[in-house]
């Protein structure tokens, strides 16, 4: 463990961010797979979840949980999934 206190103060705010970076990513995670469950069925609602994990990879990007050419993948792979369903 950590014994200056620059040191503990680093490891609790490591600690913290490591929490947050989990909760966007499993955020990430769950919008993705939405999009691949729903792209079986309706049309309109595969379009609207794709919307909603597109806002939620950028975001986390934003938030540099992601990397710019991971989510541009990620967004481009669901949505060439979806357009060779629905054609």
């Amino acid at each position: 463990m950590a014994n200056h206190k620059s040191a503990l103060k680093r490891a609790s705010q490591n600690e913290r961010r490591r929490l947050r970076n989990r909760a966007v990513q499993t955020r990430v995670k769950n919008v993705v797979k939405d999009v691949r469950q729903a792209a079986a069925g309706d049309t309109e609602k595969t379009v609207e979840r794709l919307s909603t994990a597109k806002s939620v990879i950028d975001k986390a990007v934003k938030k540099g949980v992601l990397h710019q050419k991971t989510a541009s993948r990620k967004i481009s792979r669901l949505a060439k999934r979806i357009n060779s369903q629905t054609a």
